[in-house]
This record gives C-alpha cells, sequence and structure tokens, in this order.
C-alpha cells in the first residue's frame, strides 16, 4: 500500500502474542476485526453436531484468520487457538472498513481472497462426503505435511491424534487404527505424537481420484 491512506491503515496495527494453547477469537463473540499471523501456528475451529469441535483448517505465518466473520457478520463463526506460541497482527474492523472504501486495490484483492476461499471450502465439503474414513486421515496427513512440511523425517507440527480426528471427521480411536494400519504397511513412521510420510506419493495414490491437492 502505497498511498497515505495505506500507510495510515498499517500504522494502525496491533500486534498481540498468545501462549501456546491460547483462545484469540471465540465463536459467538462480537466481531472486533481480523488477525494475520506474523508468527507461530494456529488451529482453526468451529462447533458442529452435537457441540463436537471440528477444526475446519490450520494456519501459519502469512495467513489470515478471522476473515468469514468480517463484513455484514455480526459474530465470529469460528474459533482460534494458538498451537504454539504466537504473534498476530491485529487489525480493528474500522480501521478495514475505511480501507475498503479508499483503496480499490485492497478491496479487489480482498474480494479474490474471498472467491478462492469459498472454492476451496465447497470442493472440501464435496470431497470428504465421498471419502472413507481411512481416505480422510490419509487427506489430513497430506494436507498437514503440505501446509508445514517435514523435518528430521518428521511433520514439523505436533498435532494429538484427536486433532487429527477433529480435522478429518472422524473419532481419535478411527485415527489410531488408520494410523496403526499405515504404519504397519510402511507407508508412515511414528514416534509418539510425531509422524512422518515415507513417500507421500504413495499415499497420494489412494485419494487421487478425489484431488487432494484443493486444500492447501
Amino acid at each position: 500500500m502505497k498511498s497515505s491512506v495505506g500507510s495510515t491503515f498499517v500504522k494502525q496495527r496491533k500486534e498481540i502474542r498468545c501462549k501456546k494453547g491460547q483462545q484469540f477469537i471465540m465463536e459467538g463473540a462480537a466481531v472486533t476485526g481480523l488477525f494475520f499471523v506474523l508468527k507461530g501456528k494456529v488451529k482453526v475451529l468451529r462447533t458442529g453436531l452435537h457441540g463436537k469441535e471440528q477444526i475446519v483448517r490450520f494456519a501459519k505465518e502469512g495467513e489470515i484468520i478471522g476473515h468469514r466473520g468480517f463484513g455484514t457478520e455480526e459474530s465470529y463463526t469460528i474459533s482460534a487457538v494458538a498451537l504454539e506460541d504466537c504473534t498476530l497482527c491485529y487489525f480493528s474492523k474500522e480501521n478495514l472498513q475505511e480501507i475498503l472504501r479508499t483503496e480499490p486495490t485492497f478491496t479487489y484483492d480482498l474480494m479474490l481472497f474471498y472467491a478462492n476461499e469459498l472454492n476451496k471450502s465447497e470442493a472440501k465439503v464435496k470431497t470428504l462426503s465421498q471419502m472413507s474414513v481411512r481416505e480422510r486421515v490419509i487427506d489430513t496427513l497430506l494436507y498437514v505435511h503440505r501446509k508445514f512440511g517435514q523435518q528430521h523425517n518428521f511433520i514439523s507440527i505436533l498435532l494429538s491424534r484427536r486433532e487429527y480426528a477433529d480435522y478429518a471427521g472422524t473419532t481419535e480411536e478411527q485415527v489410531i487404527r488408520v494410523f496403526s494400519a499405515l504404519k504397519k504397511e510402511d507407508l508412515i513412521v511414528t514416534k509418539g505424537k510425531h509422524i512422518g510420510i515415507n513417500d507421500t506419493s504413495l499415499l497420494q495414490q489412494e485419494i487421487s481420484e478425489h484431488n487432494f491437492y484443493l486444500d492447501s
């Protein structure tokens, strides 16, 4: 943003530090603004059927959180929790509304971002409805691997089996069974909560018909 308005907007940002496990957006709370992840990893979740927690996505540095509640909505439709110590950049709703009114390039870019998010969300819903439990767990593993990468033979984020289940839309017990089967088939390796993928192409083959690459 090169204009004076854009510069003023950037100066109005606030940096917020969150400890691991700290919730900084609460589902149902009044929308106050948007968050950008400057450092760290975050899980975004919402309440599903029968009050069950469902992880919608994971976010890392450079990603935006809280955008689905921004606009005409009066309350956040999701919650957000830090998976590790995080630094967040916060812009108030009032500041964002001002920049949207005065910066057409920013407004256009945000519109494209929303359109892309909607397309990915619709594709995910369609795909998951056609997947078996094993395929959903594999899809989750590949998604987390694409999102955060792998270091020292293990995916570089430590998630619980419950968190894998909450994203895959299944139970913790089912995730444990699938992980055990994948380990016996030498497709993954585990060490405590740490998981490593031996050959991503072999896992990709199992769900290739579902276009695993749509969600990143």
